[in-house]
């Protein structure tokens, strides 16, 4: 089992690109299975987690053919030959349970087994189903799976008891083909569902509201397939920027979008860092007087509880208190443990973690317990005083394209090796 060997305490210098976001790719793969004939993603990150939705829409009936050094994917979409997802293709992700929507649109039925994913807490999907049964739809959950059926999706008016970004991208896709207008509130306004959003427009779909909490989409009778390129993934960004901060570089992230990282960015200027950026740049350099932070995550525009691991990371490091809140999803603290080993004071209350600025962390044995946790080791690994190993870095691997190449292009010493077994 492949590890990281991180020998840290080094500045990080230069400029890095980053890539497609997974978090749009993955339901925009699942909505090319609305029309028949071949689409075209551009900018689609090359992930574990991308390769496994790759196979279900294949297992479905899709043809694709994934070029990973230029980032197209082709899918060619000429009939859907089943309607089940078995439990063996999505049990390492959650984005599975996405296929309901283009199922039910298309063929009136889907049998989905409940999703896996990172052991991050309860994330329900009673937000989709009560959505799509107010659509007309049918649920039973029997033997693990989702079994729904509909004669036929109708529009409607759909209030989600609380934000979900997996409920407002499923409902949408199913929608778009539904009879009549269906109206969504309460929708998650991640820019993630935006894009998922523009490119259901560019195949015909008619939708409005997109970055606000109330979408109307009125539903139409075929989708055409048609040529998109993914946008810039905001965690991907938010993470190197703070690799750079943690270490007291220099660092630039190119081909992004700033305000989708508005809140990251006004934190690190609020601790003391200095920032700057351009139309598709952020730049990072260290401040002079750094101070503790209060942050709490929320949706979108909120600060990112994917973001929430690595800077609890660089909290660590910098002097006086800093405060974490987490209210979206519970026991996501999981990284706490491991950043103890490193050094780090974290007090954790609930739903809150406390951290007092330690002088230096240190290398020790750590491991990832999932993607975005991991993700908090390697930021802090490339801090750490000594060699740090990190295990289990296959969660890595779902949402960071080449971490290594593109850590190691800023000055870092990482190597990724085989060996171990935990």
């Amino acid at each position: 089992m492949d590890f990281y060997s991180i020998k840290g305490n080094k500045k990080l210098k230069g400029t890095v690109e980053i890539s497609g976001a997974k978090n749009a790719a993955l339901p925009i793969i699942v909505a090319s299975l609305l029309a028949d004939g071949e689409t075209v993603l551009k900018n689609v990150p090359d992930l574990q987690d991308i390769r496994t939705i790759v196979k279900v829409i294949e297992y479905l009936g899709a043809e694709t053919d994934f070029n990973a050094e230029k980032n197209i994917l082709k899918i060619n979409v000429k009939n859907l030959k089943n309607n089940e997802v078995p439990y063996e293709l999505v049990k390492t992700m959650r984005a599975s349970v996405y296929v309901m929507g283009p199922l039910l649109a298309r063929c009136n039925e889907a049998d989905v087994s409940l999703p896996g994913g990172c052991a991050i807490g309860e994330r329900p999907v009673d937000i989709h189903l009560s959505g799509f049964e107010a659509m007309d739809t049918t649920v039973d959950l029997e033997h693990g799976y989702i079994k729904a059926r509909t004669p036929k999706l109708k529009g409607c008016t759909f209030a989600m008891r609380t934000v979900s970004v997996g409920a407002t991208a499923n409902l949408m896709m199913g929608a778009v083909l539904a009879k009549g207008k269906t109206t969504l509130e309460n929708c998650a306004m991640e820019p993630d569902i935006v894009d998922l959003g523009e490119f259901l427009i560019k195949m015909g779909a008619k939708i409005q509201g997109l970055g606000t909490d109330r979408i109307e989409i009125e539903g139409v009778k075929k989708l055409n397939p048609t040529t998109y390129s993914i946008m810039a993934d905001r965690i991907e960004a938010g993470t190197y920027l703070l690799a750079g901060a943690i270490t007291k570089g220099a660092v630039t992230i190119t081909k992004c979008e700033p305000d989708h990282i508005r809140s990251l960015i006004d934190i690190l200027k609020e601790i003391g860092f200095n920032l700057s950026e351009n139309k598709k740049s952020v730049s990072i350099s260290g401040g002079k007087k750094l101070q503790g932070a209060i942050v709490r995550t929320l949706p979108y525009p909120g600060f990112p509880t994917d973001l929430q691991a690595p800077l609890l990371a660089l909290m660590t490091t910098i002097p006086g208190i800093s405060v974490m809140i987490e209210t979206i999803f519970e026991n996501r603290f999981t990284h706490v443990a491991e950043l103890r080993r490193m050094g780090a004071d974290v007090v954790i209350e609930g739903d809150v973690a406390v951290a007092k600025g330690v002088k230096e962390l240190s290398a020790a044995p750590v491991m990832m317990s999932d993607l975005r946790a991991g993700a908090a080791l390697v930021v802090a690994a490339l801090a750490a005083k000594g060699e740090t190993e990190i295990r289990r870095i296959y969660h890595s691997d779902r949402g960071y394209e080449k971490m290594a190449k593109k850590l190691t292009a800023l000055g870092a010493t990482i190597l990724r090796k085989e060996g171990g077994t935990y």
